[in-house]
């Protein structure tokens, strides 16, 4: 059974930093690509960042030079780590992957970033 499960939220002032960690069970962790997205209340989900099978990375121009992803194939955790961070990255962050053609979820970790 695929699993993903978040830590490392909390509450934070502006321009302080965050690490939010992923740990991954039940597939064979670092075949796939994987995903931070982020959601308000009354919002989409939206796209931070991915890694991919051969370690390449993108994020959202939102994010870009402030968030870096990575991940640690043998502990099967994947990292966020955030710098700089503004009241505009408040929200729940998910982790996930599509594994064998299926999306899964975990149930995500708060952020919230005050003035």
């Amino acid at each position: 059974q695929v699993q993903f499960v978040e830590s490392g939220g909390g509450s934070v002032q502006a321009g302080e930093s965050l690490t939010l960690s992923c740990t991954g069970s039940g597939f064979r962790f670092g075949w796939y690509i994987m995903y931070w997205y982020r959601q308000v209340p009354g919002k989409e989900r939206e796209f931070v960042c991915e890694i991919t099978s051969l370690d390449g990375t993108r994020c959202a121009d939102s994010v870009n030079g402030r968030f870096v992803i990575s991940r640690d194939i043998e502990k099967k955790t994947m990292f966020l780590r955030m710098d700089k961070l503004t009241p505009d990255d408040t929200g729940i962050y998910y982790c996930g992957s599509d594994v064998d053609m299926r999306t899964y979820w975990g149930r995500g970790t708060q952020v919230t970033v005050s003035e």
